[in-house]
């Protein structure tokens, strides 16, 4: 197996990829304790990356609110539901 690409470098899509197959070995119960011990951090860590990118995303969707006059006047969440 490689050597595991640095957390920081990791796209969100990436992240969460990777998470998705330490999920999997995890609940497949086959990995030796250490291994497992291993896999549970690396996964709190990617899990912490993909929270961080979706905070990120979520503070650049907000929208702009725009005055009568045509200038912005202050931002206020995106709705996403």
């Amino acid at each position: 197996m490689s050597e595991p690409a640095d957390i920081a470098t990791l796209s969100f899509e990436a992240a969460l990829a990777e998470l998705e197959q330490i999920v999997a070995r995890l609940e497949s119960g086959q990995a030796p304790l250490e291994d497992s011990i291993r896999f549970y951090e690396r996964g709190a860590a990617l899990k912490a990356h993909c929270e961080a990118r979706l905070e990120q995303a979520r503070l650049r969707v907000e929208k702009i609110v725009v005055g009568a006059g045509g200038q912005a006047t202050g931002v206020e969440p995106a709705e996403f539901g």
